[in-house]
Formats: C-alpha cells, structure tokens, sequence
C-alpha cells in the first residue's frame, strides 16, 4: 500500500538570516567562526541588528532537507513548532509553497517567539550560525501525529533537537510509529557538541531505534572518540544497518550491512556552505526512498550538495532533477 507520505522530518522550524560578513567582523562581535552556537533572545537581536544585506529564508537542518526532496517531487511532510507571529506564518507558508505539508499549525497565545538563526558567511564559503532556539525547542511528543508518523516511508531525525528530554520523546514516538508501521527511521548527527552533551542517549538512539545515520567526519568521531575515523566508523556500522558520512571535499563513506562504499567529489571552493550537509541529506535520501544502489545515492547526495554550495543559501535553485539526469544518475 501505497503510504501518504515518503519522506517525514522532524526537526527544528528555524528561519535563517543570513548574511556575508569579514572574519573580522566576526572577531569583533566575538562569533565563533564555522560552527553554530546557540544564543539567548537578547544576544540574537544584537547580531541580527548587526547584519546588512540580510536575506530571510525557512531553515533548519531537517526542513532544508525536505525542501530539497520536495524539489526532487516526493511526498514530504515536516513536524515543527512555531509561534503564530509574522515569522512563524511566514515559515509554515514557505514550506508549503516548496511542497512540504507543515502539520502542525503555528501555535497562538503567549508562547515563545518563532526561532531564528542569524548565519553569517565569511569570504571562504565558511557560515557561522548564531541560532535563538524559541520556540521550536519546545516540541514535544504531543506534536508528533501518529497518524503522520505512520504514514511515511521513512523519517529523518534531526540531533539538534537532542537539547531537551521533549525532543528525545518526540524523537522516540516518530521513530517507533513509523517503524511499527513498517517504515524506516534515521537521524542526521547535526553537531558534534550535541554528541557531546548528549553522547550515551545518541548511542542508544542509534543502536536501539535506527536504520540508518547521517553524519560529517567530526560528528561520526565525537560519537566513540577512537581519535580514528575509519574506527569510529567501524563502531558505528556494529550498531547501525546504514552509516553514512560526509568528508566534505574527500568525498563521502557510506557502509550498508556490512559492505562499504566510497564516493570521490570533485573539490570546489564554495559560495556559501551553507546547507550543504541537508542538500547531500536530500540527495542521499531520494536515492534511498526510489530503491537506488548505495553508490548511486551517494552520488545524488553529492551533486545536491556541489548545487547548494554554487549560490547563498540553504536550499537549491536548479531543479535537481535535471543535474541527476546530466551526470548520468536517473
């Protein structure tokens, strides 16, 4: 039987602000250059005041993914939570308009604001995120409807949620209805500092409730800290059927069941990284969705990486689509 959906995420419901900025702007305003750091409300008016030329899109690391599946034409849904202010609407209309059902309408009253995330991307392609979490980091298990959960194909987690035991419950009620219902459920690592806060219940995570995981070369060694990618990767694929991990321009090792594939990029210097690792997320995940081989995802993964990487912004302007046909995939 055909399921409602193919692909469904849960993750945080961010809107990225974004704009280019000096390294040493970032000295200045005491930005950690590459990495995002979570910030209180006071902090992000203060660097979002601080931003020129700034460009406004929906974000976050899960959403950005479905948008690019939605721009491959799967059936996609989001579960997040945002406030019914000018953000917030902005957002759930955003999604939709990129063809990803946003199920839970935004929430009134006097709830926390719609979270944002003020990017700030270096000369070098590097962004550094200052993220206000909001009101996305109060989801929790009474926002995920069974009756969605159930009726994807797969769904795809996202760690920065990790940050509060609301997230971990809504992680584990998505994972386990989708499953019970014969899907398949997995998890993007997101940040190594996450692993960090929360390295035992990740492992648990993936050993007991994953098919597959997701994740960058620092983030798959943060989860053993063997100090030894190839064996950290080892460790991982002991407890998960599918462990993929991105190398950025060393391309990228994905190992299913045992056997190991290896998939060679081609090194650019990007415009703006920003969503690179959702956009190869896509890719990888519209392989895996339409029953390709692991070489071939992974190949899709990449070329929806190298498309976003190419522009500002996290999500893509080609249709994806027609790069997979000219590079031979579809």
């Amino acid at each position: 039987m055909t399921k409602k959906y193919q692909i469904v995420g849960i993750g945080n419901a961010i809107v990225d602000v974004i704009a280019r900025a000096e390294d040493t702007f970032l000295d200045l305003m005491g930005i950690q250059k590459g990495i995002m750091q979570l910030v209180e409300r006071e902090r992000g008016e203060t660097l979002y005041a601080a931003m020129k030329e700034r460009t406004q899109t929906p974000g976050g690391s899960v959403a950005n993914t479905l948008a690019g599946l939605g721009n491959l034409g799967l059936r996609t849904a989001f579960i997040g939570r945002v406030h019914d202010d000018a953000l917030g609407r902005f957002y759930a209309d955003a999604m939709e308009k990129d063809g990803t059902a946003f199920v839970n309408p935004p929430a009134p009253g006097g709830e926390l604001p719609t979270s944002r995330s003020m990017i700030f991307v270096s000369p070098d392609g590097e962004r550094s995120m200052n993220t206000y979490l909001g009101i996305s980091a109060e989801l929790g298990p009474e926002d995920v409807s069974e009756d969605v959960a159930a009726e994807a194909e797969v769904v795809f987690l996202e760690g920065y949620l990790f940050d509060k035991d609301k997230g971990k419950d809504a992680f584990i009620r998505t994972a386990r209805t989708c499953r019970a219902a014969g899907g398949k459920a997995g998890i993007a690592i997101s940040d190594p500092f996450c692993v960090e806060r929360h390295r035992d219940d990740f492992l648990n995570l993936i050993e007991n409730e994953m098919d597959y995981v997701i994740g960058n070369e620092a983030e798959i060694m943060s989860l053993y800290q063997n100090n030894d990618l190839e064996a950290d990767l080892a460790a991982v694929a002991a407890i998960c059927p599918l462990v993929v991990c991105t190398r950025s321009g060393d391309g990228v090792s994905i190992i299913r069941d045992g056997a190991r594939f290896d998939i060679p990029v081609e090194k650019v210097v990007p415009v703006d990284a920003t969503g690179a690792g959702d956009q190869f997320a896509a890719g990888f995940l519209y392989g895996l969705a339409t029953g390709r081989d692991m070489e071939t995802a992974g190949r899709m993964g990449c070329v929806a990486a190298a498309e976003v990487i190419s522009h500002i912004g996290p999500r893509p302007e080609a249709k994806l689509q027609d790069l997979f046909k000219a590079a031979g995939l579809i």
